[in-house]
């Protein structure tokens, strides 16, 4: 191996579920969709690829095998199998970042120009996936609405150089808005570290999210956006505002509800305000309602890394909530628009 980081090829014993087709050998990633889920440097794979292409990472001091991304996924959907029995179920999407490659011993010593296809090893470093029920939706403003279960994997977060110890995985329930593909999450829908030793332990952690996740509530603060809207002043003010944050010192910004997202991003809602097609301003009365400032900072939210983009997508539901609040008087928020 080319790194101290410990492989080991194990293919686990998975629960059957609704793939893609198998892959060329040569081709890793299935077709890229017309509005991905999320962005940035990512690429779309199929659930075969990472059972049959990919190893599985071990901890190195011990060599016990960590949880696979496709386990990951499989436990996740069986979950919801359970929980939402009698809807139906798409099969996942799922996108990966961040290869990590590797060798078998027998090519140790091979120049690079001479490694076969059979001499490599991968796995990916951070994995998102999600999947649909489309027999629970909602429309908001002509948007339609369908609820979503997903999840986050990072290798990154893991201290793999060590024993094995409990693993964490963020799992979401949510809406994706089919319109643009952003996501919709909210407090009681987003458990942002699950800490599990086994699939077992993982597959309770989900159950018991799905539990406390109310979709009517969600839905209706979503809904509630779309009785309120921000003045072109007012929005720049939120824009210049959320760029000073970003430079306040500490102690003012721990006095202040919690912003996550970059200045590139904000410059990207910014841009989005007057030319974004579905959510951009009204070009005649300047104003530009609550649920469109929303889904800007939901539709910025995509260029996120795969390890960030639930927690991000979190606070573009908190943000939007509280400036909405902020509008009628409410104080928490008030600084981001005064």
């Amino acid at each position: 191996m080319e790194t101290a980081l410990q492989l080991h090829p194990v293919r686990q014993n998975l629960i059957p579920l609704p793939v893609s087709p198998i892959l060329p050998a040569s081709d890793h990633a299935e077709e890229e969709p017309l509005k991905p889920f999320v962005e940035a440097n990512t690429k779309a794979v199929t659930l075969r690829h990472l059972q049959e292409d990919c190893v599985v990472p071990v901890f190195s001091k011990d060599n016990e095998v960590t949880i696979s991304h496709p386990a990951f996924v499989e436990t996740v959907y069986e979950a919801a199998q359970e929980f939402f029995r009698g809807e139906s179920i798409d099969s996942p999407e799922i996108r990966v970042s961040h290869i990590i490659k590797g060798r078998i011993p027998e090519a140790i010593h091979k120049p690079v120009n001479q490694l076969l296809e059979t001499d490599k090893t991968i796995y990916y470093e951070r994995m998102m996936f999600c999947f649909e029920i489309p027999t629970i939706h909602e429309d908001i403003d002509g948007n339609p609405l369908k609820l979503t279960v997903g999840g986050v994997r990072a290798y990154n977060h893991e201290n793999l150089y060590n024993r094995k110890s409990a693993e964490k995985f963020k799992v979401f329930v949510g809406f994706k808005n089919m319109v643009c593909c952003n996501m919709c999450v909210s407090t009681d829908g987003y458990k942002s570290e699950i800490k599990v030793m086994n699939t077992q332990s993982l597959f309770k952690a989900v159950m018991e999210l799905f539990q406390l996740y109310n979709p009517e509530k969600h839905t209706r603060q979503m809904q509630n956006l779309l009785s309120s809207s921000m003045t072109e002043h007012q929005f720049a003010q939120f824009l210049g505002k959320s760029r000073l944050y970003q430079c306040l010192p500490q102690e003012e910004k721990r006095k202040l509800p919690q912003l996550l997202m970059t200045d590139t991003q904000i410059n990207l809602v910014a841009r989005a305000y007057y030319q974004d097609e579905d959510f951009g301003v009204d070009a005649f009365g300047r104003e530009i309602s609550m649920w469109r400032v929303y889904n800007l900072l939901t539709g910025a939210n995509k260029s996120s890394y795969i390890d960030n983009f639930l927690d991000r997508a979190l606070n573009a539901s908190q943000l939007a909530e509280g400036i909405n609040k902020a509008l009628y008087g409410e104080s928490e928020y008030r600084w981001f628009v005064e």
